[in-house]
């Protein structure tokens, strides 16, 4: 039997976060990980913003960054583009591409400096509660044994094991549910080869289309989309796309990464006693970008925070624990309710009503751009918009 404070289940992004702040609070934590590798393989555009790296107290590295972005290409699709560079306007939101194989391994080495403890290719098979404490059955290298936590957390991603061997609900509706998948390729013929491009309409139904670069010719080419709202799958969407966009017709694949991504918002119940999940298992995913690695970041710092201060009090009961629930609320909970409403309604929109809207953001001058700020604007020139969500913002 292995005793720890804080047990977390999962290094992701997510995960080391939750274990280096645990650490750093003073408990004994100890993160284990099923597969033998941290980071590989990746699901994820692995776009992250400077803001969100720099609130979080993270210095980028030439490690692992692999390109900086300086704008973004909007594709209606007719095949109107709507360019917004940083030469133009501010961009508040823009930050790096980077390699998760090795951006992850290098939080989960920051979790080990602050002194947590890490176990990889071991398996969480089980959990029970037992005077107080969770019990979890793990398998490493053949070996099965026990680990007494006084706090789980579960960072093992969405629909969580973890979560629900503890009691809570995970599962996220199929409307909710985006299925993704994205090549690695090179010779990619990109106009701005630091600029985002994102695709939206049928090309990827309920969801949108994305080139990533990540230097010279190579760049993350995926896709996301809802499967109630397409027969076809999103492999099959994505063949489509790669061979009919002038960007990446002439390109090849060296990766493919598929995969699911919750954009239900964050799930109503967050922890209970003795528990809290985090990340993607916790659904800390923005409902309109689907981009999850910061606000899971900042999820994994809420709750190594307070689970150790938890410990400290004595008190690991789920009233305790529920302070966890209000904090991701007021830090992530508000705007993801906003992005929620917005990704709604753009899932209404058909492609002309797309491309008279990219017209109409040529035909509009910004000053500054984020996700709020185009939102805005797409309120003032759509009128569908307006009655939808005029009064969000």
């Amino acid at each position: 039997m292995i005793e720890t404070d804080i047990l977390i289940v999962g290094a992701g992004p997510a995960g080391s976060s939750a274990a280096k702040h645990g650490a750093l609070n003073g408990a004994s934590v100890l993160m284990i990980e099923r597969k033998s590798e941290i980071g590989a393989p990746k699901r994820c555009a692995e776009g992250v913003s400077k803001d969100g790296l720099i609130n979080l107290g993270i210095e980028p590295s030439s490690r692992w960054v692999t390109s900086e972005i300086d704008g973004v290409r909007l594709v209606s699709p007719g095949g109107t583009d709507v360019w917004l560079t940083q030469e133009t306007v501010k961009l508040p939101e823009m930050g790096y591409v980077v390699e998760r194989k090795v951006f992850d391994k290098f939080m989960a080495m920051d979790a080990a400096r602050a002194g947590a403890d890490i176990m990889v290719k071991t398996l969480a098979k089980g959990l029970e509660r037992k005077d107080g404490h969770l019990i979890v059955k793990a398998e490493s290298m053949g070996e099965e044994f026990e680990i007494r936590a006084k706090i789980v957390i579960g960072a093992d991603g969405p629909e969580s094991r973890v979560g629900r061997w503890g009691g809570l609900k995970t599962t996220f509706k199929p409307k909710y549910m985006e299925s993704g998948a994205q090549f690695e390729m090179v010779g990619v013929e990109m106009e701005n080869p630091n600029a985002l491009e994102f695709y939206f309409g049928s090309v990827a139904p309920g969801g949108y289309a994305w080139v990533f670069p990540k230097g010279k010719d190579i760049a993350n080419v995926g896709l996301a989309v809802i499967s109630t709202l397409t027969e076809k799958s999103a492999y099959e969407h994505l063949v489509e796309f790669a061979q009919n966009c002038p960007t990446t017709k002439n390109a090849t694949a060296v990766e493919l990464n598929i995969g699911g991504d919750p954009v239900g918002g964050i799930l109503k119940n967050i922890s209970t006693d003795n528990l809290l999940v985090v990340g993607d298992a916790a659904g800390m995913v923005n409902p309109l970008t689907g981009g999850g690695i910061i606000s899971g970041m900042r999820g994994g710092l809420i709750a190594g925070e307070i689970a150790a201060a938890a410990i400290k009090e004595g008190d690991v009961s789920a009233n305790r624990l529920f302070e966890y629930d209000k904090r991701c609320e007021e830090e992530l909970g508000e705007s993801f309710g906003k992005y929620m409403k917005a990704r709604d309604y753009l899932e209404s929109l058909s492609d002309d009503e797309l491309d008279s809207i990219a017209k109409a953001f040529n035909e509009t001058e910004f000053e500054r751009i984020s996700t709020t700020e185009l939102l805005k604007v797409l309120i003032k020139v759509s009128p569908k918009a307006l009655l939808k969500l005029g009064k969000l913002f």
